[in-house]
């Protein structure tokens, strides 16, 4: 299973504005720090507002902070929200000889049901304790 490019810059955005949260952080300075485009992170800083996880400011002087403390925002929601819930495998779509005696949805559902059990164990904040990697989303531009 791999996580899509949407999730993976969802993670990336929380994680920095997280750690600068005592400022406004823009999406051109996120985007220069990852080197993504403006256009990918505006879609979902938009999806993060509209989810209560972000709070943005308009104008020149505006920006984007976290709407909660990291300890409230659970990674296993966080995922589930931008992956959807969708089976990893849709028997149904397409007619299968093995429909009815194969096992293969079954195991894949419970993989995927424990696989987000394991991720909603966790929180923003449990990402961000680590010293190194604080130190390294610290915006220099700050």
């Amino acid at each position: 299973m791999q996580l899509s490019r949407f999730t993976d810059y969802t993670l990336r955005v929380l994680f920095y504005v997280a750690i600068n949260n005592e400022r406004l952080s823009t999406l051109h300075e996120i985007a220069d720090f990852y080197q993504i485009s403006v256009e990918h992170l505006r879609k979902v800083v938009h999806a993060l507002s509209k989810s209560g996880h972000l709070k943005t400011y308009r104008g020149q002087n505006g920006g984007l902070k976290l709407n909660m403390a990291p300890a409230d925002i659970n990674l296993g929601a966080i995922i589930s929200q931008t992956e959807g819930t969708s089976p990893l495998i849709d028997c149904e779509s397409q007619p299968c000889r093995l429909a009815g005696i194969c096992n293969l949805q079954s195991a894949l559902a419970e993989a995927q049901r424990v696989f987000m059990a394991s991720l909603a164990q966790y929180s923003l904040a449990d990402m961000l304790n680590s010293p190194q990697m604080q130190q390294q989303l610290i915006s220099k531009t700050g």
